[in-house]
């Protein structure tokens, strides 16, 4: 490889950096805001890391040791909140960044949390469901003096479920020799979990959609929408999207993505996918993830992974709006390039914030002994969601920045402010 070819792989992989770009970002937000300069040196990085080796005995026999990580990004205002990925290129910079993000989502529905994160590098695709448990257990252990219902609460993430959180509970609980349902949320409502848990981030992005719809004029009956990506938040979103009266036009997995301008067929394909999300294989004539996010078309969301609208594709979107189900799927450049034509782009730690907030009724639930239903659930969700999404959007506008930076904003004051009170700063 040459010398040139290898300078400008470096230098697209500093622009996709997501600690960077989430870090930029902030240090903008909070000078903005007028913050001096220590307070970005107090919340660029988490104030606590911890690397943990996790050997696991495998069902051959051997032992394999596994790499985990927890990042606690802020506890200024409560205990530190997020979940926990298992997944083959955790990083220990990625978990990094993402408690950062926990830390903005908080602030800007407005719980009483930091941010945290965790992660263990692992194919979960290529283990038993005991090697899986012995993992999970082993990470809990890892952890166990950093974690709590009142230090720092777990909850899925990619790769994982209400089944290992169950593990983890459980396993905390015995170390803990009191049982803790209050240590982690995302459980099965048997041990303590909340109604409206699973599909918390996809209602989340769903609310977040019809209030973007209301201000750029669009109904959302015969909408056209295209989902990049069909797990969790993606499958559900496009479920909730077909049955408002959208037209889901286009939707895609790792292996490519399926088109149709008549509207797809979203319960069939949710009947037919398997376990990790995979539809697209049953299928031949499909399209490519790039041809998928550059179709013609009202509302994109990316569900998937991030870095997927870049300044080499973001001219092509087609959309009139773009609500971030994932976690960093538009890099800065993009999100310039997009405001700059006009679409209105509803930023991750603004759109997917339903998870945590449900999580947050989780814990609260824990913690009183009394259970909501599922109606009461989805009605304070969707006025803490409304409140949040005005709340940024107001900003954005009042201060004529586009909506990524209005939601740091909104985001990283609560934190600041108690860092303040508190004399860290």
């Amino acid at each position: 490889m040459s010398a040139e070819k290898k300078e400008e792989n470096h230098q697209a992989s500093e622009k996709n950096d997501v600690l960077k770009s989430t870090q930029t970002v902030i240090h903008l937000a909070l000078d903005k805001l007028g913050y001096p300069e220590e307070v970005y040196e107090l919340l660029k990085e988490p104030v606590r890391m911890l690397t943990v080796k996790i050997p696991v005995r495998m069902d051959d026999g051997k032992v394999k040791v596994f790499t985990g990580y927890r990042a606690q990004h802020n506890d200024a205002v409560g205990p530190t909140k997020g979940g926990i990925r298992f997944h083959p290129n955790v990083t220990e910079k990625e978990v990094k960044a993402l408690s950062i993000w926990m830390s903005l989502k908080c602030g800007i529905v407005d719980l009483p949390y930091g941010g945290g994160k965790g992660g263990i590098i692992c194919d979960p695709r290529d283990m038993s469901f005991r090697e899986l448990e012995r993992l999970s257990r082993g990470y809990v252990r890892a952890i166990s003096q950093i974690v709590g219902p009142s230090k720092d609460i777990p909850a899925p993430d990619v790769f994982t479920n209400s089944q290992i959180m169950a593990w983890m509970m459980d396993e905390y609980s015995r170390i803990d020799e009191y049982n803790s349902p209050g240590f982690i949320t995302g459980k099965p409502l048997v041990l303590g979990g909340s109604h409206g848990r699973e599909t918390a981030t996809a209602k989340g992005v769903t609310i977040c959609i019809h209030e973007a719809a209301k201000k750029k004029g669009i109904n959302i009956q015969g909408a056209r929408v295209v989902v990049q990506g069909f797990g969790n938040a993606g499958s559900f979103l496009a479920k909730f999207m077909h049955d408002a009266g959208a037209k889901v036009i286009g939707i895609s997995d790792a292996y490519g993505g399926l088109h149709d301008e008549d509207g797809l067929d979203i319960d069939y394909l949710l009947d037919r996918r398997d376990s990790f999300g995979t539809v697209t294989k049953l299928f031949n004539n499909t399209i490519t993830n790039q041809e998928l996010l550059e179709l013609d078309c009202d509302i994109l969301v990316p569900a998937a992974i991030e870095n997927q609208i870049t300044e080499k594709n973001a001219h092509n979107i087609r959309a009139s709006i773009v609500v971030e189900a994932a976690n960093g799927p538009t890099t800065l450049d993009a999100t310039k390039i997009l405001t700059e034509r006009g679409i209105l782009l509803v930023p991750d730690v603004l759109a997917s914030s339903g998870g945590v907030t449900v999580s947050y009724f989780e814990w609260v639930q824990n913690n009183q002994g009394y259970y909501w239903t599922e109606e009461e659930v989805e009605e304070k969700l969707e006025k803490i969601l409304v409140n949040s999404f005005n709340n940024v959007y107001d900003t954005s506008q009042t201060r004529r920045v586009d909506m990524r930076l209005a939601a740091y904003m909104v985001g990283v004051r609560k934190m600041a402010e108690a860092c303040r009170f508190r004399g860290w700063i």
